[in-house]
């Protein structure tokens, strides 16, 4: 997709020009692949801030010799210098383009301290200026190709969800392990190239736990069963929750199930373009709140989703900003009773003007198993 990266570092300049700066080492490999598409382990980009056409002939891709022929592939529009240390050679380009680069950006929210000292070595004559986050700026906002790889994500995760089901994946006897890899195996049957996370199963009093990692505990009736998981298609996360009952469920596994579900909806129709994220939040909580269960709900409602599976927005009672069209989050509220059980249900959704657009589509009915 060379015309959309191409799209992105321009709307990159327009940030530079913005904060005063000629031009921006990226550095951070997700915003780099952002920014050219390039997958690679090893890599950096030279961005020119100038308003004029030749800022991108002059913006300059590296990677190491191991990536020759994939860099040839993946970044075919761009300059290619291939140097091992990638960072410090194009700190080294922009030092010998000094006239050119005298405030050079840095991502300074990735960059060590040690690493600073070894660009700035390089750049001589270039002042580095901090500029945490300049490409996540842009990455809140998800453009179509993003949309739809996120659609893939989350399509098989509910397929490969809807078949663990059909085939009794979710039986007494089973492990929490077992049924972790039988999922995850079952989302790369549906096109993922992995798990977005390690997936969490946690049965019975597990489920109490919000980020319980699965264990050899067997499933047993009468357990809530809580699955946490997504599935990763071209660098794009998917992220979902469901939690299920294995037998007949009690009185107080409907009843908490029930409450989480109304303050999942009060959260999804909560999102619209302009609200501030902590009103998300509230939104949600108050439903468990009025419950007398607030000081059960021991997260955050949700974040957003993309190349990472946690980035910015935070809909959290600290969360700063407001939403906008575009922006890819999470709605997942949760109450755990410790030493009973937990329930939490979560999707992934796209901010729409009017209403969002879901994408994890498995439904938010109890499901007895």
């Amino acid at each position: 997709m060379p015309e959309t990266h191409s799209r992105r570092r321009e709307a990159l300049r327009t940030l530079l020009r913005t904060a005063n700066l000629d031009a921006m080492l990226v550095t951070d490999l997700l915003n780099v692949r952002y920014l050219t598409g390039f997958t690679g382990s090893n890599a950096a980009l030279l961005v020119h801030a100038e308003d004029t056409p030749i800022a991108e002939t002059r913006t300059t891709f590296c990677t190491d010799g191991r990536y020759l022929t994939q860099a040839g592939a993946q970044v075919p529009d761009l300059e290619r210098v291939i140097e091992r240390a990638s960072a410090t050679a194009l700190a080294a380009r922009s030092g010998s383009e000094a006239a050119a680069h005298r405030r050079t950006g840095f991502e300074s929210h990735k960059v060590t301290v040690d690493a600073l000292d070894v660009l700035a070595g390089a750049a001589e004559g270039v002042d580095l200026v901090r500029s945490p986050g300049l490409v996540e700026q842009l990455r809140l906002i998800k453009d179509d190709e993003e949309v739809e790889a996120l659609r893939m994500a989350c399509a098989a995760a509910d397929r490969a969800l809807a078949e663990l089901l059909a085939a009794d994946g979710l039986r007494a006897g089973r492990t929490e392990i077992e049924v972790a890899r039988d999922l995850e195996a079952r989302m790369r049957d549906n096109g993922a190239s992995g798990p977005s996370f390690e997936t969490i199963v946690a049965a019975g009093a597990n489920s109490a736990v919000p980020h319980h990692r699965p264990t050899e505990k067997a499933l047993r009736a009468g357990d809530l069963i809580k699955i946490d998981f997504g599935a990763l298609v071209d660098g794009y996360h998917s992220d979902m929750t469901r939690t299920m009952v294995l037998g007949q469920p009690a009185d107080w596994q409907q009843e908490l199930y029930e409450l989480v579900r109304l303050s999942q909806a009060a959260g999804r129709g909560a999102l619209a373009v302009d609200v501030e994220v902590r009103e998300v939040d509230a939104a949600a909580r108050k439903v468990i709140e009025a419950a007398g269960h607030g000081e059960d709900f021991l997260h955050g409602l949700g974040h957003g989703v993309g190349l990472e599976v946690h980035e910015a927005p935070s809909l959290s009672k600290a969360g700063d900003g407001r939403l906008i069209a575009g922006m890819a989050v999470t709605v997942e509220p949760g109450v755990y009773l410790s030493g009973r059980g937990g329930v939490r249900i979560e999707d992934t959704l796209v901010v729409r003007d009017g209403e969002p657009e879901l994408l994890t589509l498995t439904t938010k009915e109890l499901v007895v198993v």
